[in-house]
């Protein structure tokens, strides 16, 4: 039996590994969950459901409440980064499944890896922000990375059995998001609600954002670039709105393999949980002769600068990635409480990455510290642009 540790439990990706769990319950047991905090019913009901062993929560007052509502015997409770820090440190777990969304799965997901436990990677953001020493840490103590994005997860299964050296170029699939057919002139009017009607796949606000700017694409650029060893211009996006072909690999004899399906993130999951085997499941089928026609297009990166950032973030390298990555969360949070349009989240990162340092990021404390300091820079531009406080 498999002891998994659920990092960003409430989250989309974390309630579909549940109902995994739960559809499985002799080959996967939850030992360690862990959450922002912001539904504490939640993660009370999922420690009834689960008893995992230890829960962290980065709110402390969310702790104090969820301590509150809990009868004893309760789980081991820990609190903020250094609570999930040691939740993947100290839970012996065999898994460790990294789907927080943000910078906030960076420290934890570290921390599993040097404690030698295999990652189920679903935050791109640890790659893109310190995809060198995640790398590097992992290859040192032999720790798989599993990729559980549906794209990653693709690719992953592409490249099976075969030499990598073999490998011409990635193909990463996107729908095109909700603007895909949006004129660039309108899109600053564009809502928040608007801009969360994503076309194809169900998920959390953040991510739904990402996806509507380009930006998620953008985002696993560079994810592939550090979790398949590849050159920046070796990946490459494609617009596919059916969201059927998950991505693609193409050799170089011009061969190219895809892996399709329906989109369910379940399968990306349970592959990466079960590898390098794989489980019967009662998904719904993938059905050619219904779905009649894939199209696929080039992204229009003028209109969607976010792609143009994050590969020009990858190919300057140092801070540049850190900053992009911080950046875009600021912004993104900023659109979805309604104090910027949906144009100036790519403004602002674009005004972010024009201080970024050149050098190397030498350390994960060092990562921590640019995160940190363009958060703060992007919060106080954009007080000063909606006439609030100085910077």
């Amino acid at each position: 039996m498999k002891r998994i540790t659920l990092l960003g439990a409430t989250g989309s990706v974390g309630l579909r590994t549940l109902d995994l769990v739960s559809s499985f319950p002799e080959e996967f047991r939850v030992v360690g969950l862990a959450a922002r905090g912001s539904n504490v019913e939640r993660v009370a009901d999922l420690c009834r459901k689960y008893s995992p062993r230890a829960v962290a929560l980065l709110d402390g007052g969310a702790l104090d409440q969820l301590a509150r509502i809990l009868p004893s015997p309760r789980p081991e409770l820990l609190v903020g980064p250094d609570g999930l820090v040691a939740l993947t440190r100290d839970v012996d777990a065999d898994v460790v499944v990294s789907a927080l969304v943000g910078g906030a799965g960076l420290l934890p997901t570290m921390a599993a890896i040097v404690a030698g436990r295999t990652v189920a990677l679903a935050n791109k953001e640890t790659l893109v922000m310190a995809g060198s020493l995640m790398t590097a840490a992992a290859r040192a103590r032999g720790v798989r990375l599993l990729p559980v994005d549906s794209e990653h997860s693709a690719v992953f299964q592409c490249l099976a059995g075969h030499n990598r050296a073999d490998v011409h170029r990635i193909l990463l699939t996107a729908s095109g998001g909700p603007f895909r057919e949006t004129p660039k002139a309108n899109l600053a009017a564009m809502t928040v609600e608007d801009a969360l009607k994503h076309p194809t796949w169900k998920m959390g606000a953040k991510i739904t954002i990402d996806s509507a700017t380009l930006m998620n694409k953008g985002l696993e650029i560079i994810e592939a670039r550090w979790l398949f060893d590849v050159a920046s211009d070796q990946v490459q996006v494609v617009v596919h709105p059916q969201s059927i072909v998950h991505s693609m690999v193409e050799y170089v004899d011009g061969s190219v393999i895809a892996q399709l399906g329906l989109a369910d993130m379940g399968v990306p999951i349970l592959y990466a949980l079960t590898y390098p085997e794989r489980r019967p499941t009662p998904a719904a089928r993938l059905d050619l002769t219904r779905v009649g026609q894939l199209t696929f297009y080039a992204p229009d990166t003028d209109k969607f600068p976010c792609l143009r950032l994050a590969r020009g973030a990858l190919e300057r390298g140092g801070a540049a990635p850190v900053v992009l990555n911080a950046a875009n969360e600021v912004a993104v949070a900023a659109f979805l409480d309604r104090r910027i349009g949906f144009t100036e989240i790519a403004q602002l990162i674009e005004w972010a990455l024009d201080d970024a340092g050149a050098g190397a990021v030498r350390s994960l404390e060092e990562c921590v510290a640019i995160d940190a300091e363009t958060r703060l820079r992007v919060g106080r531009r954009i007080d000063v642009c909606r006439g609030g406080a100085s910077a």
